[in-house]
């Protein structure tokens, strides 16, 4: 309003009460026609052609608001504008385009910020359901390892309960202390190193009844104290080194792991024997599998988890970046 009052004066010469009039006549006229814009735009039923859509409102509403305002000049100035209203009969088409150019950039303007949030709130739910379905499938992969290694303590359960059934009580009460401590880990995302290591060690007790003094899981940890990782990793690739190192072994087996950091990665190294020429158990790998999901899922690489085949040995190796690398 101010600018067309200063234009009207100075440039014009126009008088301060027709001056001030017009200026306000025109701006409340302007105002209203894009209120009016504005929700016919919002209410209109399709995004097809939602911008040459709002290009016809505007200059439909454009030559609407200037016959509007020329009409209550008329009306509001009467006699007193007799002087002033050749003037505004002139001045329609430069009023006219001036205004259609106000009414087609707050169009623009509308239709690009409405289609501008579609996008946005279906980029948010379609991140929210990708979200979701990840979530999904490692709670899923989670559960599935957990049986796998339930069905394995319970067979040799079911084994000890005839040839030692002090063994097998033994047994029932480690395995009731690992779910426990299972269960309280669900719900974490990263775990520290040390946790990870002593719910390992619980593991092993429970394999040691089982294996008895055959099994002999040596660590060597030289990682950083403020490293940390996701749960349940390492107990399938530790559950399969010792599958494939007692197959076919009647006696001890000795299984290393190494663990260090390097580069903002926390890296294991677990060795176990292995007989290239023996066929391996039946069951293993899919242990081994749905780790290699898991850290697709959590990182988006798959560059995390490297077999290595020897004739005597196999190796596992298993690289977690730290998260504040």
């Amino acid at each position: 309003m101010a600018g067309q009052y200063i234009i009207l004066t100075e440039a014009y010469h126009i008088p301060f009460n027709e001056a001030v009039t017009d200026s306000v006549i025109t701006v409340s006229v302007l105002s209203f026609s894009i209120w009016i814009m504005v929700q016919s735009i919002r209410l209109y039923p399709t995004r097809a052609g939602s911008l040459l859509y709002s290009l016809i409102i505007s200059i439909l509403l454009a030559i609407g608001c200037v016959l509007m305002s020329n009409t209550i000049l008329k009306m509001s100035l009467g006699v007193r504008g007799v002087d002033y209203l050749p003037f505004v009969e002139n001045s329609t088409p430069i009023r006219y385009f001036i205004t259609w150019l106000i009414l087609a950039w707050v169009a623009t303007y509308t239709v690009l910020n409405i289609n501008l949030s579609e996008q946005q709130r279906k980029f948010k739910k379609q991140v929210d359901t990708t979200a979701l379905l990840k979530e999904a499938e490692l709670f899923k992969l989670r559960q599935q390892l957990q049986p796998h290694f339930l069905y394995n303590s319970l067979n040799s359960i079911s084994a000890l309960t005839i040839v030692e059934p002090d063994k097998a009580q033994e047994m029932i009460g480690r395995l009731s202390d690992f779910l426990r401590n299972s269960v309280k880990r669900e719900g974490k995302e990263n775990v520290p190193i040390q946790e990870e290591l002593e719910y390992l060690e619980n593991y092993l007790a429970i394999e040691s009844v089982r294996f008895g003094d055959r099994l002999n899981v040596i660590f060597d940890n030289k990682s950083e104290a403020r490293a940390t990782m996701p749960p349940f990793l390492l107990q399938p690739i530790l559950e399969n080194a010792i599958k494939f190192g007692l197959y076919g072994n009647t006696g001890n087996v000795s299984i290393s792991v190494n663990i260090d950091t390097k580069d903002d990665i926390l890296r294991f190294t677990i060795t176990n024997p292995y007989d290239n020429e023996s066929s391996a158990p039946k069951g293993t790998g899919f242990g081994i599998k749905g780790i290699q999901r898991r850290l697709f899922l959590l990182y988006a690489r798959n560059d995390l988890l490297e077999l290595k085949k020897e004739e005597t040995t196999f190796t596992t190796i298993l690289k977690i970046p730290q998260q504040d690398a």
